[in-house]
């Protein structure tokens, strides 16, 4: 039970909340009353609660937390929510349906931290403080990535990781699933990308488990987008198929070391042939307006020395072997349009990827303002403030890691999608943010959640809440820790590290 006057720290921070009298307890008389459209959110609610609590929250029409989903309520947007909480009833009412998930997610932060735990709690009253909350999202695009291609994590983990995510109102899980060192969803027509690619480091997802993964995130209101990496990052599906390759005759190995491989796929018909053909399987599994295809880290020093490649340069008239990332990435680009998808891509300038593109500015800055001044949308992802491989601190006791200077919690909090000095036309461009969990050192599904939060925290507040107020962040999450405690989320190295760790 909180203090009358008290009201639980929320991450991320809502747009505006005020103490009201009173709290309210639920018990085994408590039901819900959902409008129509609002069913969804009630089962959520239901389903999210149930373990810790036991309680059935049946749906009745007399029940005293309603859930009114209300397209006129224009002002809250498409992911925004108000939330009533009096000692009488408890009201969450939004346009969409997102936005009643994301309602549904702070009557979870407001009860105690005991709601949090994955089996029965007795003893506790499960009562919320009264409250008045409109919240409304500074950004569309709340995201993290994960990379299973270095280090696989079973589907369960995912679905673990999906439910932080939906704790913090992020809405996207970005799943790196091919790279040099792996290939991890099965594709019908070229079976050896997961018999061959998907050995080393783990081994590879089914179909079923992908597509139940994805109803599972999209209950919870996060949208599973896939990577599948090209035209470089591809060793395992060379490795798989050599004819990919700029030297069909050479054989490889997936490769076991980290960094960025100089072979890459090759640029003829059978190539572009085979991308479409796994690009028509990933958009069968996934769902997603958004579909990631890379393009960043890619030499082209095959291509200088590959006669095919020195034939395409001649044939399609570009300036080099140079030309060809950007030729491969415009087909590849053009293919997702005409099936009504959006192609995404790592930018490495600002100015590498067709129009066509939504990018993902990584490296610096200023490549997201320039993106945005040729008119792209852009999500910001630079890697000094959202790369969760650095290590969180200097300690010697913090595990293995990307080198280089630490990410902490305050660059993290830092990150503004959107500086001040772009000015409102580029501003205009920027769809949000995302974290990026590379896993060359992350073997553990514990690593990873080690090294996710609570930087994800700070992420989520910062995209979400407008991350303003340092104070006020560390003030909130000093609370929200012991909601992670709740649910497992090590907070210290020494319940990750074990001896099997990886090292460069």
């Amino acid at each position: 039970m909180y203090p009358p006057t008290a009201v639980p720290g929320l991450v991320p921070g809502p747009s505006k909340l005020s103490r009201s009298p009173g709290s309210f307890t639920l018990d085994d008389t408590t039901a819900i009353r959902a409008t129509p459209g609002a069913g969804p959110a009630a089962a959520l609610l239901r389903t999210l609660l149930a373990p810790a609590t036991g309680l059935p929250l049946p749906l009745a029409p007399d029940g005293r937390i309603v859930l009114v989903l209300d397209p006129g309520l224009t002002g809250l947007g498409a992911e925004g929510y108000g939330l009533t909480v009096s000692g009488e009833a408890v009201l969450l009412r939004a346009a969409g349906a997102a936005g009643l998930r994301h309602g549904v997610q702070t009557i979870r932060q407001l009860l105690p931290v005991a709601a949090l735990g994955a089996g029965p709690v007795r003893g506790v009253r499960w009562s919320v403080p009264g409250v008045e909350i409109t919240d409304v999202p500074r950004y569309a695009w709340r995201g993290a990535m994960l990379d299973v291609a270095r280090h696989f994590q079973p589907v369960s983990f995912l679905r673990r990781f999906t439910d932080l995510l939906a704790l913090h109102k992020l809405n996207v899980l970005h799943l790196h699933l091919t790279d040099d060192q792996g290939w991890r969803m099965p594709v019908a027509a070229y079976p050896r990308l997961t018999e061959v690619g998907g050995m080393p480091h783990g081994g590879a997802y089914g179909r079923e488990e992908l597509r139940e993964l994805v109803a599972y995130a999209a209950d919870r209101g996060v949208t599973v987008v896939p990577e599948i990496e090209m035209p470089g990052h591809a060793r395992a599906a060379l490795a798989a198929y050599p004819h990919l390759g700029n030297f069909p005759e050479r054989r490889l190995d997936v490769w076991k070391s980290w960094g960025v491989c100089d072979t890459v796929l090759g640029v003829t018909d059978d190539v572009l042939d085979f991308c479409r053909a796994v690009l028509d399987e990933v958009m069968d599994l996934f769902p997603s307006p958004y579909v990631h295809v890379g393009g960043d880290e890619c030499p082209t020093t095959e291509w200088h020395r590959s006669p095919a490649a020195l034939r395409r340069v001649a044939d399609e008239g570009l300036d080099g072997p140079d030309a060809l990332h950007g030729w491969f990435m415009e087909r590849i680009g053009d293919f997702l349009t005409g099936r009504g998808r959006q192609p995404l891509g790592w930018t490495e300038t600002g100015r590498d990827l067709p129009g066509s593109f939504t990018v993902l500015a990584w490296r610096d800055e200023d490549h997201g303002l320039a993106a945005a001044g040729r008119g792209q949308y852009v999500i910001m992802a630079p890697y000094r403030s959202t790369y969760l491989d650095y290590p969180q601190s200097a300690h010697p006791d913090e595990p293995p890691g990307q080198s280089g200077d630490a990410v902490d919690l305050p660059a993290v909090y830092a990150t503004d999608p959107a500086p001040a000095h772009w000015g409102a036309p580029a501003a205009a461009r920027v769809l949000g943010t995302q974290a990026q969990l590379w896993t060359e050192y992350v073997a553990t599904a514990a690593h990873a959640e080690y090294l996710a939060f609570p930087r994800l925290c700070a992420l989520a507040d910062t995209a979400w809440s407008g991350g303003h107020d340092w104070p006020g962040f560390r003030a909130r999450l000093h609370h929200h820790r012991t909601r992670l405690d709740a649910l497992g989320v090590p907070s210290r190295p020494s319940a990750i590290l074990r001896p099997e760790r990886t090292t460069r």
